[in-house]
């Protein structure tokens, strides 16, 4: 007796991973998963939006869709001259990636201490862009060394900053305490015909308990004894900032990312917005998913941190809207966080498939991710059948 099931329909899925940080790129991750759902399911049609949260990976997620993407000189954290990749979508965005330009990861950048690094680079590259033409900017402020402020930011297109004795202050945390007067007449014309949207994950104001210095600091290496001190020079800096340009952005959500140059676009007018969902919207995330089957999202490592406006979770909210599930394949999951994260997806699972070094599991990322998606496709697959 044969069976009246009907044949399955191929299924749509759609691949929005963030990046592995330290192993592969959001773009590399969303090919090793897709190379493993075609392993087990041959004909499914397969929908690659790699997805960033506005940090490290967020140029070459924008990218994915097009455009121009071209090397500017410009400053590293520690004030030396180098190039960093910028780029220009097909809508004439131009994009510019604070993590490539003053990042954590950037070893010469570094090599100074936190309160001698500034973010001059970000506004050279924003300069650079401006001279081609740009007036749309999207900045991904995410993976930054910096906690300036964004003094640096504000000094490359022409803010200047003096002392007392009327000496100009250079625009590092170490120094900033000695402002008292700010010159904003020589900031670049071509700014204020420019519309500036600012992406981040986290909405923390410039000072306090809850701002920049108090808790990002320490991760750019800012010594318990030096955050009360350097969260009251940026509160100070704020101050006269704010006076010289008779506009306030301090407190407003978002001043504390990337150590405050959030609050240094604010400042300019920028639109704070999550990193994720202006990344979602660019790569036309929602039109992937219409129609789709199924989601698979997921990043180097996932917990209830996730939750808080992380690429995956972004990812997944969208899929929810459209009634499409969402399952999150990461590098690893936080046990304690289970409860947390499976009200979002449908199913959590790390690639790792079992103890082992965590440097063997970079250099195995790509296999590790066709595998497990391969394994996902087949349960996949069986539990439609039995549909």
């Amino acid at each position: 007796m044969t069976s009246s099931r009907p044949a399955l329909r191929p299924p749509v899925v759609v691949i929005a991973p963030d990046s592995f940080k330290g192993s592969l790129s959001a773009e590399d991750v969303a090919r090793a998963i897709g190379a493993g759902i075609q392993a087990a399911i041959p004909d499914a049609e397969i929908r690659l939006r790699p997805i960033a949260d506005g940090g490290e990976g967020t140029l070459d997620a924008l990218m994915h869709a097009g455009g121009e993407r071209f090397a500017v000189a410009c400053r590293n954290a520690a004030g030396q001259m180098t190039e960093a990749l910028v780029g220009i979508l097909k809508d004439g965005s131009a994009v510019v990636e604070s993590a490539a330009i003053v990042g954590l990861t950037d070893t010469a950048g570094t090599a100074v201490a936190v309160e001698r690094r500034s973010t001059l680079g970000v506004g050279d590259a924003i300069k650079a862009l401006l001279d081609r033409g740009a007036r749309s900017f999207l900045v991904a402020l995410g993976g930054s060394s910096t906690n300036d402020g964004g003094a640096g930011l504000l000094a490359a297109l022409g803010v200047v900053f003096y002392d007392a004795a009327g000496v100009e202050v250079a625009p590092a945390p170490a120094e900033l305490h000695r402002v008292v007067r700010v010159d904003a007449s020589g900031l670049d014309a071509r700014v204020k015909e420019a519309h500036f949207v600012a992406m981040s994950d986290v909405d923390n104001p410039l000072c306090g308990a809850e701002g920049a210095t108090a808790v990002f600091g320490p991760q750019k290496g800012v010594q318990p004894d030096q955050v009360a001190p350097l969260d009251q020079t940026l509160a100070h800096f704020a101050q006269v900032l704010e006076e010289a340009l008779g506009r306030q952005a301090a407190t407003l959500p978002g001043a504390g990312a990337a150590g405050g140059l959030g609050y240094a676009l604010l400042m300019l007018g920028a639109q704070f917005r999550s990193g994720a969902q202006t990344v979602a919207d660019h790569i036309g995330l929602d039109q992937a998913l219409t129609g789709a089957d199924w989601l698979i999202t997921g990043e180097g490592r996932s917990d209830a941190q996730t939750l808080h406006g992380k690429a995956p979770f972004i990812a997944s909210q969208r899929a929810r809207q459209l009634g499409v599930p969402a399952t999150l394949l990461s590098g690893g999951i936080d046990r304690h966080s289970l409860a947390q994260l499976q009200t979002s997806f449908s199913g959590c699972f790390s690639i790792v498939f079992g103890p082992g070094a965590l440097q063997d599991a970079i250099a195995q990322a790509p296999q590790l991710l066709q595998a497990s998606a391969e394994q996902l496709a087949r349960l996949w697959q069986s539990a439609a059948a039995m549909r």
